[in-house]
């Protein structure tokens, strides 16, 4: 399966990266091929300019789509299924996450009539929150995001989606054993994906 995982945080000395690299291990362990969509390292834009948001909110695909999303949908579009892996910040993605939709779901692309994506075999969420699920607000914040991810930005883009969360991983509270079981969740998710 050709898989294209788009990740999204800020340090390389991370838990979240950690995790996606033990989910790539696992997704190379099956055999499928990865793309990767690193949005700090490319310094991914998340903003709308003025065109962007003419061509949005008016349903205008006559207006010009700039090359750097022009290259993510094409990566949607050659894959298979699709993979978000980043922290949750404030019940939510980080903003250059939440960009990277805004920007990439074009209109004629991602919504319209004669849109241009295909729909994909899966969607998967990986996430990484320092708050834990033995908290009732913890569970509604998670429910709050499956029902932003799964069911708004990924709809029927997807034939399946899911989403993990891998919770108390703030530095304060999150130990070796924990951090440890997650790793090899999220190594299996990829091997099994």
């Amino acid at each position: 399966m050709r898989v294209f995982v788009v990740y999204c945080h800020p340090s390389d000395e991370s838990f979240t990266h950690d995790a996606k690299e033990s989910f790539l291990k696992g997704l190379s362990d099956a055999g499928h091929s990865v793309e990767v969509s690193d949005l700090y390292k490319m310094d991914f834009c998340g903003d709308f300019d003025r065109s962007q948001y003419d061509r949005d909110a008016y349903y205008r695909s006559d207006l010009p789509i700039s090359q750097d999303i022009i290259s993510e949908q094409k990566k949607i579009n050659a894959a298979d299924a699709i993979v978000f892996i980043y922290p949750v910040f404030w019940t939510e993605a980080p903003a250059k996450l939440v960009g990277w939709f805004q920007r990439v779901w074009t209109f004629g692309f991602a919504y319209g009539e004669d849109r241009t994506m295909k729909q994909l075999e899966k969607a998967l969420f990986i996430a990484t929150m320092g708050g834990s699920l033995k908290e009732d607000i913890r569970q509604r914040q998670v429910e709050a995001m499956k029902t932003v991810m799964l069911g708004d930005r990924i709809s029927d883009r997807a034939k399946t989606a899911e989403m993990i969360v891998f919770d108390e991983m703030s530095r304060e509270c999150r130990t070796e054993e924990t951090m440890a079981h997650f790793l090899e969740t999220a190594y299996n998710a990829g091997k099994n994906f």
